[in-house]
């Protein structure tokens, strides 16, 4: 026979939970995924914001589908690259994911900074 806690052998009641427990559980997942999860992309989204509007002409930089150009032109929402030469393309300023300083290499994966 299996014995059983003392308070179902006795037939007294189970000790209860604080009816604040399950609020407090609630406060601390949000905190939690907040912490975790929404404040670290708002930080990194910031940072891509600082980028974009601190390009300049002559900056060489690398774009989300992989192409690494020099910009020659910038427009409020474009700007103008050079890919090659006598190749210049337009590209819009949310697809470049990575600034180059004069001779380092790209990143292998820029979108996730390594």
């Amino acid at each position: 026979m299996i014995p059983l806690p003392i308070w179902i052998a006795t037939g007294a009641a189970a000790p209860e939970q604080s009816p604040l427990m399950m609020p407090m559980m609630l406060v601390l997942m949000i905190a939690m995924f907040y912490f975790l999860i929404i404040r670290p992309q708002q930080r990194r989204e910031r940072e891509r914001q600082a980028m974009l509007s601190a390009l300049k002409i002559g900056d060489r930089v690398v774009f989300a589908g992989g192409l690494i150009g020099m910009i020659t032109g910038l427009r409020e929402r474009t700007c103008m690259i050079r890919i090659a030469d006598g190749v210049k393309v337009e590209a819009l300023r949310s697809a470049v994911a990575q600034v180059l300083t004069k001779d380092e290499a790209p990143a292998d994966d820029p979108a996730r900074g390594s």
